[in-house]
Formats: structure tokens, sequence, C-alpha cells
């Protein structure tokens, strides 16, 4: 059975993550772009992604297993489902566009929930992922509010969940030190796209900084 690890922490997640940042929205904003088709949003939370993509045009139905988030969504007039992200109640080729969020840091079995991503996905359908850089963001990297440089430690490989004992977990009010986190190596996290067809046509380190904390793509069947 799937945990969904963050019900009972929808007040506190609201106020740890009230809206996506300035590069998240315009990440969104360039590689997805204005649209009229039905988008999916894999792993919605409270749904300030679907929020963002609503507002480009789509329309969006989230998807996420924690009930708790999903009222929050629901609560802002959002279209949301409860479901696994690698267990989709859809129909193959029925969504125009996806867009995932911060995700794959969360999902056990992140490859299974993109390649269902691709079985939904209409044949030319863009897929744009945001989500932490896996070299510079989690258990072996301490970089806490991506600031300054990281303080890098053994366990970059292999890729696995971990929790708030991990090195680079240092933020007691974080979401890690809650919640855990999965941790895929950079290779890994291509592979899961590559590995269900999709071909990236774009991938980018998003953030200004040194150090970029982000990276976004857009990949297409």
């Amino acid at each position: 059975m799937i945990e969904a690890r963050y019900d009972g922490l929808a007040d506190w997640y609201q106020e740890f993550r009230p809206a996506l940042s300035a590069v998240e929205t315009d990440a969104l904003e360039r590689l997805l772009g204005h649209g009229e088709g039905r988008c999916l949003d894999l792993a919605c939370g409270t749904g300030l992604p679907s929020a963002a993509v609503a507002e480009l045009g789509w329309s969006v139905i989230g998807v996420d297993i924690s009930n708790d988030l999903l009222a929050v969504a629901r609560a802002s007039g959002l279209e949301v489902v409860e479901a696994p992200a690698d267990d989709l109640p859809f129909e193959d080729a029925s969504f125009d566009a996806a867009v995932s969020v911060l995700t794959h840091t969360d999902i056990d079995g992140f490859a299974a929930a993109v390649a269902e991503v691709a079985r939904v996905l209409k044949p030319g359908a863009a897929f744009v992922y945001i989500g932490v850089h896996p070299s510079f963001v989690g258990p072996h990297s301490l970089f806490v509010a991506a600031e300054g440089v990281p303080e890098l430690h053994p366990g970059y490989r292999p890729s696995r969940r971990y929790d708030a004992t991990a090195p680079g977990v240092a933020n007691p009010d974080g979401v890690r030190t809650r919640v855990g986190g999965v941790h895929l190596t950079l290779h890994d996290f291509f592979a899961a796209f590559t590995g269900a067809d999709f071909l990236i046509e774009c991938f980018e380190e998003i953030s200004e900084r040194d150090y970029p904390h982000l990276v976004a793509l857009r990949a297409r069947r």
C-alpha cells in the first residue's frame, strides 16, 4: 500500500509552501505555454501547479494520494482525483499535456509514474517536469535553503529513500525532516524519462544561483 506521507500536514505545508516560486512559474509558462486542451498535474499536492497551468488556459486535472492535500486543492475550486502516480485512473492517450512539479523526491517508483504519464498522453504531447537538482539536493548534500555552496557528503549513490538521519537533511522545519525523501542519481532521473520512450527536448538548470537547486525539462513521446 502506498503511504500518503503528507496526510496530517496540510496546514503546515500550506504555510511552508504557499506559492510557486517565480522561476517555477516562468518555467511552466515557457516550457508548456498556453493551451486549451486537457492537462494532467501529476502529484499535484495542494494544487499550486494546477492553478498556474489553469491560468495558461489549460483544463487541468490534478492527481495525488494525499487526501488532506487534495482537500486544499478542492477548496480552491480545482478538479482533482485521489490516485497513486503509478496507477492513473485514466484511459490511454486521454491528455493533451502533463506537468509535475517537485515530485521525484516524493514518489516511490518515479520511473513507473513517468511511464503512466506516457501512457495517458496523446502522441506528441508535452510533459513538463520541474524538480530539485539531483546532484546538489539530496541525502548527500547539505544545501540549506539552496543558499551558498553545497557541502557534499558520501552517499550520492545509490538511488533510494532516505530520512532525517541523512547528512544532507539539516533543516528541522523542512519537508524532508517530516516525510523523508527519495533520491535519484542524475542517471536514474533521466532514465525514468528515456525508459518510458520520452524524447527530452530541452533541459534547464533554472535557478540563477551559482549552484542550481532546480531543474526543468520538456519531453515528448
